[in-house]
């Protein structure tokens, strides 16, 4: 084992150990100092997505053990995107925290989709999404809750994502990484046969299944009909000669963007369910993109022909932007939902007295 390795595990373990007792940090050489410097912090235990998060919360005892558990920076979650998606809708929606509003039918919704309720039942007790951010405020660090704040500012269900039966669960994690970094909230993944088990790609989505709503169907029409339900047009990528480009169409409207397989493309269903074909225009010797590069060319075109349009890409109503900060406070750990619970008994304690 080489020195510098025995040095920094050392290190790691004599700031641990002062940590958790409260004593003074313990006294460090010049020389060593300068070794620690030029150390990956990630080694000494001390980087943000480590094994020490703790180390940059406060030390004071007023932070209780569920505060302590409830801040974690790290964006993930125990689930890869290929246990997700293997283990199928119960433990998607175990995901969604808020309740969910009923689907709409025979077209009839109007306007811009938005798919929660102001409302969290917890035991007997309902909670609307103010009473959920009031009851977990206390446990989530600043930083954290602006980043939430600035995430919900720019989050849209106005385009959502649908990956039609992709193959390879590296593809779907890019895809779903790039939908969360453009604030696209809604993807959907059309699969006849979730049951086949592929290589963990956790480190592609960069834990970005934790914050998206994702929705499993078995079909294109099941998930197209939905869709349109919900009022979104649905425009499959596809090479065809009567292929819109994508630079010649309005985005503003709600969409629903479709890819398809990595081999065979979307599959005829799917194109003839679809209310119009577009393509990316291609100035090379080859004819296509890889799936997951032209699900973020999509999304991208899409956000910025919206920004150019519209103004801005997120779109939701200071109702809907309060409710989707609540969701995001829920999912921030696994603990949060029994924080949550001990707010409610509180709260039907102090009702019960009065």
């Amino acid at each position: 084992m080489r020195t510098s390795t025995l040095i920094a595990r050392s290190a790691s373990s004599s700031f641990r150990s002062a940590i958790r007792s409260k004593r003074p940090f313990p006294s460090l050489s010049p020389s060593f100092l300068a070794f620690t410097a030029s150390a990956p912090l990630r080694s000494l235990g001390l980087g943000l997505r480590g094994p020490n998060p703790s180390f940059c919360k406060p030390f004071s005892s007023q932070w209780s053990s569920a505060a302590e558990a409830a801040e974690d920076p790290a964006d993930s979650s125990d689930d890869t995107v290929e246990e997700l998606l293997n283990r199928g809708e119960d433990r998607i929606h175990q995901l969604m925290k808020m309740e969910r509003r009923s689907e709409p039918e025979g077209g009839s919704h109007r306007g811009r989709w938005f798919p929660y309720r102001d409302l969290f039942k917890s035991g007997n007790a309902a909670l609307g999404s103010r009473e959920v951010i009031a009851a977990l405020d206390p446990y989530i660090l600043d930083a954290r809750k602006e980043r939430i704040r600035r995430a919900v500012e720019n989050r849209s269900y106005s385009v959502c994502l649908v990956v039609e039966g992709l193959t390879d669960f590296g593809n779907v994690s890019a895809a779903f990484r790039s939908a969360d970094a453009l604030g696209i909230q809604s993807v959907h993944v059309i699969s006849k046969d979730s049951r086949k088990r592929y290589r963990d790609n956790r480190h592609v989505s960069m834990g970005a299944e934790k914050w998206l709503d994702i929705e499993l169907w078995n079909s294109p029409t099941d998930c197209f009909t939905a869709l349109k339900n919900r009022g979104y047009r649905i425009v499959a990528t596809h090479l065809g000669i009567h292929a819109a480009s994508i630079y010649e169409m309005d985005w503003s409207l709600p969409v629903a963007i479709v890819v398809g397989n990595e081999h065979m493309g979307i599959t005829e269903e799917a194109l003839q369910l679809s209310d119009m074909h577009c393509s990316i225009p291609m100035k090379g010797m080859v004819d296509s993109f890889n799936v997951s590069v032209a699900a973020g060319i999509l999304m991208h075109h899409a956000v910025c022909d919206r920004i150019s349009r519209l103004g801005c890409h997120g779109d939701l109503t200071s109702e809907e932007s309060q409710i989707l900060q609540a969701e995001f406070y829920l999912r921030h750990r696994e603990t949060t939902i029994g924080i949550v619970h001990e707010y409610a008994k509180r709260m039907e304690g102090l009702l019960g007295k009065q």
